[in-house]
């Protein structure tokens, strides 16, 4: 069983100083440090994901509904850090959701209404990858979203948290950032890798000369909707395995105390010898062929 102790949050101090507008950008005094290799990457999240499963096991055994939204920048990494959060947990359990473009019908309706059936229901963990924040982010700077929309999203957002938090959900808000330098890398990457080459979309090349917006509509969002109810968390994903760690930690050490007890499965011997499989009506097809040296 893993014990981990509470305690108050670097963010949680930050709200808690006042700073109602500010933001907290979780780095190490390292951060440019050379990138972590996967081997040490390994060994330093295993422990962290056992933790991550007596959290879940706590979020069961108590009904909490927790739920974490993933933004930042295109090729930050958000989809690794969801797999961080996600790999070791039962998938009926714990959840992602990335939503499509919305369709005509969903245009017509209030903007928030087609997140809410998303939303997780008890003892339940819902990671999104995006979520209402688009308004504030590609659909402000793509032009998909008028300013009076922009407008009334930022102003309705913390109302339409307050309700959530006030209910009983624990939602925690990360924002994943990378220097455009970094990006370039990665889209480059994309651009040679054809296992990749799905993630680009033409918005990603019009993004390219749109980085300062971002930064600009990011501002902007955080200082309307950056509240003690529901504070934003930006992490460094330069490095993106170190970033995953950073994350996960930190979204660990504010929860409240999640030790569970882990009850031990009585499982007793088989009895006689195990069985082989025999087939009668379909058998199995042949084995893929691996030849030596491959």
């Amino acid at each position: 069983m893993v014990v981990r102790q509470s305690g108050t949050s670097i963010g949680d101090r930050l709200i808690d100083d006042g700073l109602a507008h500010r933001y907290l950008l979780i780095e190490t005094e390292m951060v440019r440090m050379k990138a972590l290799k996967r081997k040490r990457y390994e060994k330093l999240i295993a422990p962290i994901q056992e933790e991550l499963v007596s959290m879940a096991r706590w979020v069961a055994a108590t009904g909490q509904r927790l739920c974490v939204l993933f933004e930042g920048r295109d090729t930050a990494g958000k989809g690794g850090a969801i797999r961080a959060v996600a790999e070791k947990l039962n998938p009926r359990q714990c959840r992602t959701v990335a939503l499509s473009k919305p369709s005509e019908a969903e245009k017509g309706q209030w903007y928030f209404q087609r997140y809410v059936p998303h939303l997780p229901g008890k003892g339940e963990i819902v990671l999104f990858d995006r979520s209402w924040y688009n308004r504030a982010g590609v659909e402000q700077v793509m032009g998909f979203a008028t300013p009076d929309e922009v407008a009334a999203f930022l102003k309705a957002a913390p109302l339409f948290e307050q309700q959530l938090v006030d209910d009983g959900i624990l939602l925690f808000k990360y924002w994943l950032s990378c220097d455009q330098e970094k990006q370039e890398e990665r889209f480059a990457e994309r651009v040679e890798d054809p296992l990749k080459r799905w993630k680009l979309s033409p918005i990603d090349q019009a993004a390219r000369d749109r980085y300062v917006d971002y930064t600009a509509s990011r501002e902007a969002m955080l200082k309307a909707t950056h509240k003690k109810h529901a504070p934003w968390t930006l992490v460094d994903f330069n490095d993106q395995k170190h970033g995953r760690l950073t994350l996960v930690r930190d979204l660990l050490d504010r929860l409240p105390e999640t030790a569970c007890e882990d009850k031990p499965i009585d499982w007793p011997p088989l009895g006689h010898e195990p069985v082989a499989e025999e087939f009668g009506v379909v058998k199995p097809i042949a084995d893929f062929p691996i030849r030596k040296g491959d």
